[in-house]
């Protein structure tokens, strides 16, 4: 097999992504699926407990602020009520012990001081597993006093700064700063405070932070960007990186792009963990995981299903009403100002495949993300061989039903990954940097 670099002390990661709303899987309506989720904490606190016992590098929970509207467009989809992405995660911090804790905070809604502040408390409560994953936003001006999006290339000029000036502030205060002498009163020793006095094109920003320095040196970034822009922001900062390709062959040049716009920063796979999203279904054989798939087929609401598809890659028409077993053809696909990569994924998948719609429901998720479907060795055999090519630094994994498609997951696919040395069997710290083994910045 074909490789491509990866460093001897990078290991195969293991993430989770989670919405925070009621439910995890695009077939709700399936017996058995929480559908309560966002209202009762001790759903998560269990997924959690289950991830932890599969030994999973982190978890990572997406959010978004859109507009709605039309609330006839969510009327049959849980997307609406979700929780607070670091008010869930620092509860989650305080019941959990290892995994890492990544949450979604936009650059474009948010202002650094505050952002800085919050996952530098959620690192020290957490005792160093926080994580940021870092976004533009795909929309929702309007719900902060805009009449539009901010334009693609805008969004990622301030969050180059944004990161910045966030960066700057965790390492406003050094972790030896404060004394706490009793003796002599003496607080803290000003000489190992920096004002941080930042002043660009975005921001202007005096610090120091007042929170509790981080543990980590600093708190571990992530990023999803795909589009030229995206990438490089990837490359520069992205720590974990989050991608949607469904060929191994497109995984490969992503990665090995990455890391080529990466090495202009000095920085290389040392630096860079790179997490497809990947929707397993898993069966002890292969007619019960058939079985579990056509189940899951028979709840999705797929009209639902299709509209969010095709609002969420910009196609230009609606695939709900599309003849269920004519061939896609898309015609002058206009760029979008959201998901650029994802639309850019989507369409070339389209325009090569001619797919139906009944087609797109069996390959991929409400979000654009691959399905697998299998047992425990033949999806593993996948895993690893995106993983031994040079595909992936591992993956994201993105349950269709829960609880019980992440026990299937923990009891069934973790065990064949650990004996094939490929995952951990017991953590290696609590902090998440260094189960990473991605070094300080």
């Amino acid at each position: 097999m074909a490789t491509t670099s990866r460093s001897a002390r990078a290991p195969f990661v293991l993430g989770a992504y989670f919405t925070g709303s009621g439910t995890n899987g695009d077939a709700w309506r399936a017996p058995g699926e929480d559908l309560d989720a966002d209202l009762d904490f001790d759903r998560y606190r269990n997924y959690v407990s289950l991830l932890e016992k599969g030994r999973f590098d982190a978890i990572f929970l997406y959010d978004n602020v859109l507009p709605i509207p039309n609330p006839q467009a969510v009327a049959r989809t849980p997307a609406l009520a979700r929780w607070d992405t670091f008010t869930l995660l620092a509860a989650l911090a305080v019941t959990s012990s290892h995994i890492g804790l990544i949450g979604t905070a936009s650059t474009t809604f948010n202002e650094p001081y505050n952002i800085a502040r919050r996952i530098a408390s959620l690192d020290r409560l957490s005792g160093g597993r926080a994580g940021w994953n870092v976004v533009t936003a795909t929309g929702g001006g309007e719900n902060f006093n805009l009449l539009s999006h901010v334009d693609h290339a805008a969004r990622y000029e301030r969050a180059h700064e944004f990161v910045d000036v966030v960066k700057g502030l965790w390492s406003s205060i050094d972790p030896d700063a404060f004394i706490r002498s009793r003796e002599t009163g003496q607080w803290l020793n000003p000489d190992h405070v920096h004002p941080l006095n930042h002043e660009g094109r975005f921001f202007r920003v005096a610090g120091p932070l007042n929170a509790p320095p981080p543990i980590q040196r600093p708190p571990i970034l992530a990023q999803a960007g795909a589009s030229g822009a995206g990438k490089d922001l990837a490359a520069r900062i992205g720590e974990v990186i989050y991608t949607a390709e469904y060929d191994i062959a497109a995984g490969r040049h992503y990665r090995a792009d990455v890391l080529e716009r990466a090495a202009c920063y000095d920085r290389d796979d040392r630096h860079i963990r790179i997490l497809p999203g990947l929707a397993p279904i898993v069966g002890r054989t292969e007619s019960e995981a058939r079985e579990k798939f056509e189940r899951y087929q028979n709840y999705l609401d797929k009209a639902d299903i299709l509209r969010s598809f095709s609002t969420y890659a910009s196609l230009g028409i609606d695939l709900s009403q599309w003849p269920e077993d004519t061939p896609i053809e898309l015609v002058n696909v206009a760029e979008t100002n959201s998901h650029k990569s994802r639309q850019s994924l989507i369409v070339d998948w389209i325009t090569q495949k001619r797919p139906t719609t009944r087609d797109v429901l069996r390959n991929f998720t409400r979000g654009g993300h691959r399905l697998i479907v299998g047992t425990p060795t033949s999806i593993v055999d996948d895993m690893e061989e995106w993983y031994r090519t040079g595909a992936s630094d591992g993956f994201n994994i993105m349950f269709t039903s829960s609880p019980s498609g992440i026990e299937d997951f923990v009891e069934l696919v973790v065990p064949e990954l650990q004996k094939r040395g490929l995952l951990r069997k017991d953590y290696e710290s609590k902090n998440m940097r260094e189960n990473l083994r991605i070094p300080s910045s």
